[in-house]
C-alpha cells in the first residue's frame, strides 16, 4: 500500500488539524524529550484538540504502560486517557497471541509496559529462560535494565525459541542526546545467536494494524520525528504524514531520504498542526521549485537555493523538492547542508 513516489512536499490549504480526523503522534521527539515537554507542544496539541481532532500517542517505547503515558501527558498539561495510548508493547504483544495458545508462558525482557499488554492478550509474563517459556520478547527496559536481562534472552533464543521484538529502533532521543534504543539491545542478542526477531513496532504492519484497530481513525495524519520509523510507516500504511524537527532527524537527513522516508508535510514543530501548508511550485523562470521566497534547483548534483524568503522553512521546502525531484540519490548529507546553511536550520 506504499504511496506513489514523493517528489516535493505537499500544500493544504486548510489547517491540517481541520484537514485531518485524527493525530497519530509519536511521542519522543514530537512532545517531549528527556521527560519534559517540547517547546509549544503543549498549546498547540491543546488547540488541535480543542477544534475537535482526535489526539492518539503511538509510541515504539515499550517500557511503560498506556496509564502511565497517559499520566505523564496529563501532567505535562495535555490530557490524555489511557485509551489515547498505543505502545508497540501492545502491538507485539497481540503479534504473539496470535500465534501462541492462550496462557502460554513468555519471557520478558524489557518493563511493566511489556508485561501488561502480554496479560491483556490473556499470556503469562515470566523472568528467566529456566522458567519453561514459550517465546521471548523484548523491549525497551529503561536505562537501568541489567545485563543479565539480556543473558536470559540470549540463553532462551539460544535454544530455539520463537524471539519477538516491541520495535527495532537503534536509536531514541532524550534530555542529554541521542541514546541507544530497544534495537541497539536486540543487536547483542543477535550477535550471541544469529537469530532475528519478529518485530511489531513502528515503521512495521502489526503496529499501524494496532493503531487503526484502536483508533478507527478514518483520515489519519502520522506525525513524526523519525524518517525509519515514523514516516516509513505512513508511506507503508498509505497515510499521510507530518514530520517536525525537535527530534532525531536533521534537515540534511531530510534532504537525502529516499522515498519511502519523505513525508507528506514538514514544519518546525507541533505548530504545524494548527496552520495550513505552503505550496511547494515548480519555477517556470529558473526550472527549479519556489516556495514563499526562495527558489531552490539541482545543478550539476548540487542543490542551490536563491531568494531572500521570510520563512527558512519555506527554503528547505523548496531544497526538499529539488533534492527528491531533481538531485534523487546524488544527495548526500554533506552536500544538502551546503544548501542549507543560508537558513540557519
Amino acid at each position: 500500500m506504499n504511496q506513489p513516489v514523493r517528489t516535493r512536499p505537499e500544500s493544504s490549504r486548510r489547517s491540517l488539524n481541520e484537514a485531518y480526523d485524527t493525530a497519530l503522534l509519536d511521542l519522543d521527539g514530537v512532545v517531549y524529550a528527556g521527560g519534559e515537554a517540547i517547546e509549544h507542544a503543549v498549546e498547540s496539541l491543546v488547540t488541535a484538540r480543542d477544534g475537535g481532532m482526535r489526539l492518539a500517542y503511538v509510541t515504539n517505547n515499550a517500557l511503560r504502560t498506556p496509564e502511565a503515558v497517559a499520566e505523564h501527558l496529563t501532567r505535562l498539561g495535555v490530557p490524555a486517557a489511557p485509551d489515547d495510548v498505543i505502545t508497540s508493547a501492545q502491538a507485539v504483544a497481540r503479534l504473539i497471541s496470535e500465534q501462541l495458545p492462550r496462557g502460554a508462558r513468555v519471557l520478558v525482557i524489557g518493563g511493566e509496559g511489556l508485561r501488561v499488554a502480554l496479560r491483556e492478550r490473556g499470556l503469562t509474563p515470566v523472568d528467566s529462560a529456566d522458567d519453561d517459556p514459550a517465546a521471548v520478547v523484548q523491549g525497551y527496559g529503561g536505562p537501568e535494565m541489567p545485563w543479565a536481562r539480556l543473558m536470559e534472552a540470549g540463553y532462551a533464543v539460544a535454544r530455539g525459541l520463537p524471539w519477538f521484538a516491541s520495535n527495532l529502533d537503534l536509536t531514541i532521543p532524550s534530555g542529554r542526546g541521542i541514546a541507544p534504543g530497544n534495537g541497539a539491545a536486540v543487536e547483542v542478542v543477535r550477535i550471541v545467536t544469529g537469530a532475528s526477531p519478529q518485530a511489531a513496532g513502528k515503521p512495521l504492519p502489526p503496529m499501524h494494524r494496532e493503531t487503526i484497530l484502536r483508533t478507527g481513525a478514518r483520515r489519519p495524519l502520522v506525525v513524526g520525528d523519525r524518517l525509519d520509523t515514523d514516516i516509513e510507516g505512513a508511506d507503508a500504511g498509505g497515510v499521510d504524514s507530518l514530520l517536525v524537527l525537535t527530534g532525531v532527524t536533521t534537515p540534511a537527513q531530510l534532504l537525502a531520504a529516499e522515498p519511502k522516508h519523505r513525508p507528506t508535510y514538514v514544519d518546525r514543530d507541533l505548530r504545524g498542526l494548527l496552520t495550513p501548508q505552503p505550496e511547494v511550485a515548480h519555477d517556470e523562470a529558473s526550472g527549479g521549485f519556489r516556495c514563499g521566497g526562495w527558489v531552490a534547483r539541482a545543478e550539476e548534483g548540487a542543490l542551490v537555493l536563491r531568494g531572500e524568503g521570510d520563512e527558512p522553512l519555506d527554503g528547505l521546502r523548496a531544497l526538499c523538492a529539488a533534492a527528491w525531484a531533481e538531485a534523487g540519490d546524488a544527495v548526500s548529507e554533506a552536500d544538502a547542508g551546503k544548501a542549507l546553511a543560508r537558513l540557519g536550520l
